[in-house]
């Protein structure tokens, strides 16, 4: 194989994050540093690592494949995540930084959960660990699916060589560096993935002859593109807003709030954070619509989309840039593939060592040790969801929703109400994990047209709360702490 700009340009930038990844290891030297950093993350990195965590591959694959299918009905999507991040990082962020150290210094949010309802069953820490492992073996695999497609355009390579191509670098860095190797690509992929977005769909409108011709161009191919209620009609606009109702449940998310060096960090990574997803949306939704007066107007060079539209932002970089230029714009679909495969990764070893591990099997176990077990259980997980991805065939769009709205349900409901009501219980909390989990498994099957997030989210909470009324009230010790978290939040501002 011949090396092009492009190929030396991503040789670079997977070299340089494994790089970073090694440095990591020399700041690593407990468990607590590798899953959470020592909670020392400053408002900058834990807002670009929030975000970079959050905005996997589906960012710059699957959502433009989505607007570049359907047109604007698809940004309903985008609207529903701006209002679900906003909300998480203004009412979780803080008072779940505060919680998880007052909880035996929680480096889970299983762990989380069995101190915060004093669960000396454990039987929340193994439910809560479980549905995180099921639901993160599906999200690991959109990004395993995701990284296969970008390397079989890149270096023409088939599928299934893909798969382990677009994984290796990824798993190497976590593996070795843990969180905070995680966190400080995460600032950089952050980066990576603004720069690309910002650039690509100003390019892609002025190469297609300016905004105004553009949207002629869409509507001649179809007119119901530019509509913002599409063929689905108001109900796949509910499904959509949906979508921002997952973000109070996502481990991986929750993990930067835990890791933030004090709830005093956090307005301002809000609104680093939020400004960064804004533009990021944004860019990505103009990719997609706009890629359709570019492909509309050059017919000829559709063949590059290889029937797939979650191709659209690969086909446009690699044909309207420079070589040098396009291999940065595809480091930045490989960033947002890595940074969030990582965080799920660590989140997953997190689960099977602190919880599993330590909890039942060792514990006694001492820092190296878990150290290197949590190693070991990024591994096996990195390969069951590469077994997950073998399918060709498989949507990154359409794996990320299931997943996010797994933990959305499962997770978010009882994440609010340990934060923010006093009465919440142990049974209504394992309630609210098992009907939100079980209803969006069953849901799925049943092809309503509705997100299976909002009937799970519904459900999920009214399980809680009907749960926690008919229980006993919870231990003063319990409520103590409730109140001394709120204490400490009315004296933050």
């Amino acid at each position: 194989m011949n090396l092009s700009p492009l190929h030396i340009t991503f040789a670079i930038y997977i070299l340089g994050m494994v790089g970073i990844g090694f440095a990591a290891w020399y700041n690593t030297r407990s468990f607590d540093d590798y899953i959470l950093g020592g909670r020392s993350l400053g408002s900058f990195v834990t807002a670009m690592s929030a975000g970079a965590s959050d905005m996997s591959g589906w960012l710059l694959l699957g959502l433009p494949g989505a607007l570049y299918a359907a047109g604007l009905s698809e940004t309903w999507i985008a609207i529903g995540l701006v209002i679900g991040a906003w909300c998480n990082w203004r009412y979780v962020a803080a008072p779940l930084r505060l919680y998880t150290e007052r909880c035996n210094n929680a480096l889970t949010l299983p762990d989380y959960f069995t101190h915060r309802f004093d669960d000396r069953s454990r039987l929340l820490r193994v439910i809560s660990a479980l549905v995180i492992l099921v639901f993160f073996a599906v999200y690991c695999a959109s990004g395993i699916v995701a990284g296969a497609r970008l390397f079989e355009s890149v270096f023409d390579v088939p599928y299934a060589q893909a798969l382990w191509w677009g994984a290796a670098a990824t798993i190497l860095y976590t593996l070795v560096g843990g969180f905070l190797a995680v966190s400080w690509t995460d600032t950089v992929q952050a980066s990576l993935m603004i720069f690309a977005l910002v650039l690509t769909p100003l390019v892609v409108i002025k190469v297609s002859g300016g905004f105004d011709h553009s949207l002629v161009l869409i509507a001649q191919v179809d007119p119901q593109r530019l509509h913002w209620i599409g063929a689905g009609g108001w109900l796949a606009v509910i499904s959509s807003m949906g979508w921002g109702l997952g973000y109070f449940g996502q481990p991986h998310i929750l993990a930067r709030f835990m890791a933030a060096e004090s709830p005093r960090t956090i307005p301002a990574a809000r609104r680093i954070g939020m400004t960064w997803m804004v533009l990021c949306l944004a860019g990505a939704i103009a990719v997609g619509f706009f890629g359709i007066a570019y492909f509309s107007a050059h017919g000829d060079q559709q063949a590059r989309m290889a029937g797939n539209p979650e191709r659209v932002f690969i086909a446009l970089a690699t044909l309207l840039f420079n070589p040098w230029i396009a291999g940065i714009l595809l480091s930045a679909i490989l960033a947002a593939i890595m940074s969030t495969l990582s965080c799920q990764l660590l989140v997953c070893s997190s689960a099977l060592t602190e919880d599993f591990y330590k909890g039942f099997l060792r514990p006694s176990a001492g820092q190296r040790e878990l150290v290197w077990i949590g190693r070991l259980a990024v591994l096996l997980i990195a390969v069951l969801a590469i077994w997950m991805a073998e399918n060709p065939d498989s949507r990154v769009l359409g794996l990320v929703s299931y997943a996010w709205a797994g933990f959305g349900a499962a997770f978010g409901p009882v994440v609010l109400f340990s934060l923010l009501w006093k009465r919440i219980t142990r049974n209504g909390a394992l309630a609210g994990i098992v009907v939100g989990a079980v209803t969006v498994i069953v849901w799925k099957q049943l092809d309503t047209g509705l997100y299976e997030m909002i009937p799970g989210v519904l459900l999920a909470s009214a399980a809680i709360v009907v749960a926690s009324l008919f229980d006993a009230p919870p231990s003063p010790q319990t409520q103590a702490i409730f109140d001394a978290v709120h204490d400490d939040l009315r004296n933050a501002h």
